[in-house]
């Protein structure tokens, strides 16, 4: 057989690093590497794999983002508005379940995307230089080819739960603490409020999803049989490794959770108000 690097991978391909961490058994033909915190595990993945390796699955992450983000985050207000009853506000549960559905469908249509993305980053290259991947389109052929089409699919329902989360960490919690800030006019609605609100959503989503995020990123980059399905990989996990290995990686998911969040709220935020802008300019006789 013949001998491994370490697996292919700024914070997200480092988090996959720290997940998958523990899953491999070395042997004679491996060459194991362990990674120590978060910017050990970057400096590690420099020095062995090159600066580019923190960039690995970088074109699969941005499809993943340009169709899951616009279903799970542009659905949201729509959906929740759909849950909740004429002339009353909604409450917590009503958010819940709009954060619940939004995410949801945005797995069903992602879901290759984030296969790929997981595989990039934690990819395996061999010493004579083989690579697992050529390219997304490669990645995307050989996944369906070896694996079936429903391979693209593999985790759907762990990442389904997964999401599901975070959504509700994310959007439900940005909705609250931004609400309770302006409630007790802590703060007014501009960039320091949605600053804070969408730091707390990132910090409440990484303690939530990581137990999930990573037995998904277990499962998805695991070899075709070596898991029965996601809650066998869950066990085997706590049998080897231990509760903690559900908190791999929490450093970097919490800074990559953190970061996301921060521009995402605030980009968000911005470009609504824009909107808001436009259309009243529009309808504005001249």
């Amino acid at each position: 057989p013949h001998t491994l690097k370490p697996p292919q991978g700024p914070f997200i391909p480092a988090v996959e690093k720290g997940m998958i961490q523990g899953e491999a058994k070395a042997t004679k033909s491996m060459e194991t590497v362990k990674y120590k915190g978060v910017f050990g595990t970057i400096t590690t993945m420099v020095k062995m794999e090159g600066p580019k390796s923190l960039y690995n699955g970088l074109v699969a992450g941005l499809q993943r983002q340009m169709s899951f983000a616009s279903i799970r985050i542009g659905l949201y207000d729509s959906v929740k508005q759909f849950y909740t009853s004429k002339g009353s506000d909604s409450d917590i549960l009503t958010r819940l379940l709009a954060g619940c559905t939004t995410g949801a469908m945005a797995v069903t249509c992602a879901q290759p995307t984030d296969v790929v993305k997981v595989r990039f980053q934690a990819n395996i290259r061999l010493v004579d230089g083989d690579k697992r991947y050529n390219g997304t389109v490669d990645a995307y052929r050989t996944i369906a080819k070896e694996e079936g089409v429903r391979g693209l699919w593999k985790g759907t329902l762990p990442n389904i739960t997964r999401n599901a989360i975070v959504n509700c960490g994310e959007l439900v919690t940005y909705d609250l603490i931004k609400e309770a800030l302006l409630k007790h006019e802590l703060m007014t609605d501009n960039f320091p409020c949605h600053f804070v609100a969408a730091f707390g959503a990132g910090f409440c989503a990484t303690i939530v999803a990581s137990p999930v995020d990573v037995v998904k990123t277990r499962y998805m980059n695991s070899a075709p049989g070596q898991y029965k399905n996601a809650l066998t990989c869950m066990l085997t996990m706590v049998l080897k490794e231990g509760p903690t290995a559900f908190y791999k990686g929490f450093i970097p998911s919490f800074l990559r959770l953190g970061s996301w969040n921060v521009v995402m709220f605030v980009s968000f935020e911005q470009l609504k108000r824009a909107m808001v802008l436009a259309q009243v300019a529009w309808a504005s006789p001249p």
